[in-house]
């Protein structure tokens, strides 16, 4: 007899059955919560504060400006960047407390608060200062400025650090170190660059310069990005380029609703010297609760630390979903109105009633019901990102409105 074959299977069947109910259950919260993280991911770290005057330069064409962008080759700099995030999110009040509870120190259930796997995702909402520094590819620091703490995330050589000093916890991993090789599955020329960014841009998207700006004292170039199609959350995407290096210092993302940018973010201090040695050193301090990962699990952010991201540009914000995302995940139209689909095998989103407490006060607060041919289900809404849950559990989301979320279900029907 196999062993727990007895009286007492149908006992353990039932158990199984039990937690098999859960996941799907859990399923059914865990997706909204995904959809935060996917706004948080459109954000990236690109800089953006405009100072004031216009500076007088020379003329230069939209695919110049994409081709200096592509061509930049800053190495060395320092600097502090101001980030403002509103994504329309309700304040999270009593649900921030109760999840941070239930899950733990770093808010996934186990594991440090100085991973950086958590602890970057709250630039995705309110204002935030950090302090950058890099010096090529293989060193790089971010601090993000807290009250009367620090969170810090550096990569030097082959080590990964991540030291939260509220916790005095500490989140190691090794990355290998760059090889100084370009990817294989980039253009070759910071040209071909260029004319990847404008082929894309021909089908969806307008790119244009407009004027100039000063941004941290340097001179910079307007690049101006919008949606030709109106399916899309976003309105447009202003880029203030340093007219010298090529380096982006500005980065405004408004959306199509109108209102106060959605992303705002940029230097307000910068410099092209290269920091000192020092800055890259780090040593768990005494007493420090240290986690190390290990190097065969560890996320790809670490490789990709302080990369340049150009080879995404004029892709859309779906663009990217299907590389990292839940399995199974499929990403139909293209451009702007780029929408990413997966099953999560649950069964749809609880209704607030249901749920209760400040989770189902959260849930009603983001959610409108929508019905289709599809069926009925709930749409999660950001004002970038929104995402449509039908009731047997499967989910469209991206930079587009309600109702192109809604005609992509009827269509997979």
């Amino acid at each position: 007899m196999a062993p727990y074959e007895s009286d007492d299977s149908a006992t353990a069947a039932d158990a199984e059955e039990l937690r098999a109910a859960r996941r799907r259950k859990a399923a059914r919260y865990v997706v909204p919560a995904t959809v935060v993280g996917l706004a948080a991911a459109t954000i990236g770290l690109v800089p953006a504060l405009a100072d004031s005057g216009d500076p007088d330069l020379p003329k230069i064409s939209a695919q110049e400006l994409i081709e200096k962008i592509a061509a930049s080759d800053v190495q060395q700099l320092s600097g502090t960047v101001k980030i403002t995030t509103d994504l329309g999110l309700p304040d999270l009040g009593g649900l921030e407390n109760s999840l941070g509870s239930a899950a733990g120190p770093s808010g996934s259930g186990d594991g440090s608060s100085a991973d950086p796997s958590g602890k970057l995702t709250e630039l995705a909402s309110g204002t935030h200062t950090l302090r950058v520094a890099a010096d090529g590819e293989n060193r790089q620091k971010i601090s993000l400025l807290e009250d009367a703490a620090e969170y810090s995330l550096i990569h030097n050589g082959k080590d990964v650090w991540g030291y939260d000093s509220k916790s005095n916890s500490v989140f190691h991993t090794t990355a290998s170190e760059s090889d100084g090789k370009q990817r294989e599955e980039l253009p070759a020329t910071p040209k071909d660059l260029a004319e990847e960014a404008l082929k894309a841009a021909d089908k969806t998207t307008s790119v244009t310069v407009d004027g100039t700006a000063q941004v941290a004292g340097r001179d910079a170039y307007r690049l101006v990005v919008k949606p030709k199609d109106d399916g899309s959350t976003v309105g447009q995407i202003t880029v203030a380029v340093d007219a010298k290096t090529g380096l982006p210092l500005k980065f405004t993302l408004t959306p199509a609703s109108g209102g106060a940018a959605v992303v705002d973010a940029g230097f307000t201090q910068v410099s092209f010297a290269r920091p000192a040695a020092s800055t890259f050193d780090f040593t768990p301090p005494k007493g420090a609760k240290v986690e190390e990962e290990d190097a065969s699990k560890a996320p790809e952010h670490s490789e990709d630390f302080g990369k340049d991201r150009s080879e995404k540009f004029g892709k859309g914000a779906a663009g990217g979903f299907g590389e990292h995302g839940p399995e199974g995940m499929n990403v139909i139209g293209d451009g702007w109105d780029s929408i990413a689909t997966f099953d999560t095998g649950g069964q749809g989103v609880p209704s607030g009633s249901e749920v209760g407490g400040d989770i189902g006060g959260f849930l009603d607060s983001l959610g409108d019901k929508v019905s289709g041919e599809f069926g009925k289900g709930t749409v999660f809404k950001t004002r970038l990102i929104n995402a449509l849950i039908t009731d047997d559990g499967k989910v469209y989301v991206g930079a587009v409105t309600k109702d192109a979320l809604v005609k992509a279900a009827d269509a997979a029907k």
